[in-house]
């Protein structure tokens, strides 16, 4: 199994970098986790609580759960990736299942800040961009897609 990290600033272009590498590899077997997948469980908060929370530190991040189903995967053995929800700051109730892969693209923002996680990727590739596209890309993207307003 090869585990590719791919990570950057928020609207960098993460994903059109992970889609590239998809379409090149459409013939092999590839699944990409996101980092966002594994946001700490705030179900002990109530929701104007988790809306202040700061999801753009590494402490948001429920690193341990990520490292082990990373080294579940390498090991041959499915794993239940959580489900977050933007709308909720949240985990939701739902998993999916995620089988072992030929390749594995795991993509975030904070990915390249923890070293267990960092040292289980076999390649790893940092998007950059210039802060006010990507600052567009953001707004545009959460707008849209996230519900911001």
């Amino acid at each position: 199994m090869l585990i590719i990290g791919i990570a950057g600033g928020t609207g960098s272009g993460k994903t059109t970098v992970v889609n590239q590498i998809i379409e090149e590899l459409k013939n092999e077997e590839v699944d990409v986790i996101s980092q966002d997948s594994y946001y700490q469980d705030l179900s002990h908060l109530a929701f104007e609580q988790r809306v202040q929370t700061n999801f753009d530190h590494p402490k948001s991040i429920d690193f341990d759960l990520l490292v082990a189903h990373l080294k579940e995967l390498k090991a041959g053995n499915n794993i239940h990736q959580p489900v977050y929800s933007f709308r909720e700051h949240n985990r939701t109730a739902e998993t999916i299942e995620i089988v072992p892969r030929k390749v594995v693209i795991v993509e975030g923002i904070l990915i390249l800040t923890h070293p267990d996680v960092r040292e289980l990727f076999d390649i790893k590739i940092y998007v950059h961009a210039d802060s006010d596209e990507r600052l567009i890309r953001r707004l545009k993207r959460d707008i849209n897609d996230r519900g911001a307003t």
